[in-house]
């Protein structure tokens, strides 16, 4: 069978061949994607094929075309506010992106579970769902989670589809509204065997972000590891004065 005649068409592999060296990072934000005159020599086609497949990538949106300068890889850092109480799928709708998530991992556990926190420790206390999750933007690999939900607050959650929004299915299936979260981020490497979950060939910065989520006075209903990737994501704070207007 000719794979040519019966494939899709020469340009969207090109331009599937670009958004697969962005998505692993080879392309970071602001860099310059391949030309019309490197995508022909590279890949042996048209200047018309060339020309329709960076069309593709812009009318996608992974390129911004520059009048004069050139194509470029659009700037995919997402902002996070870490005095909000909002989730990942909020945010990444509030960003301009379409979210998803994959269940990678998946525990029942009788025992507590316990975090130090800034300083302070918390602890969840047992029966507990251990989940391992993939957040993905726009088909990247954003975020790699561990969570730890309450079962005694949300029975059966494990029967729930853990591909969505938890704090939906908190609100939806069990009437819990969070009322604080308690979070710490510091800054890591993502390297070796964590470079796979985010579909990466070398090394990059990250943020690690470990917490506990609260749904009462000192009623925990889940606490978290995660890892965000450092080149796609930034967090920002609000902060004020003291109430005495004083500050040393």
């Amino acid at each position: 069978m000719d794979t040519e005649k019966y494939g899709p068409p020469k340009y969207f592999q090109i331009s599937r061949d670009i958004v697969a060296r962005i998505q692993r990072g080879g392309l970071p934000p602001g860099s310059p994607v391949p030309s019309e005159n490197e995508i022909i020599e590279k890949y042996q086609v048209s200047n018309t094929t060339a020309r329709k497949a960076l069309h593709e990538l812009e009318k996608e949106g992974w390129v911004t075309r520059m009048k004069g300068k050139g194509t470029f890889v659009r700037d995919y850092t997402v902002l996070r506010t870490i005095n909000r109480i909002f989730g990942f799928t909020k945010n990444m709708v509030e960003a301009g992106r379409k979210p998803a998530t994959k269940l990678i991992g998946f525990h029942l556990r009788d025992s507590d579970h316990t975090q130090t926190v800034n300083g302070r420790a918390f602890t969840l206390k047992g029966p507990i769902c251990e989940i391992e999750r993939i957040r993905y933007a726009d088909g990247i690999p954003m975020m790699k989670e561990t969570r730890y939900l309450s079962v005694g607050l949300c029975p059966d959650i494990h029967r729930k589809n853990l591909e969505q929004s938890l704090y939906d299915v908190f609100e939806r299936e069990y009437g819990i509204h969070l009322t604080e979260i308690n979070q710490m981020v510091s800054a890591v490497v993502l390297e070796r065997e964590q470079l796979k979950h985010f579909q990466l060939d070398k090394p990059v910065p990250a943020f690690r972000v470990e917490g506990a989520s609260f749904c009462g006075k000192d009623l925990i209903i889940e606490m978290e590891d995660s890892i965000y990737r450092g080149d796609m994501y930034r967090f920002a704070a609000r902060a004020f004065p003291p109430k005495t207007g004083k500050i040393h």
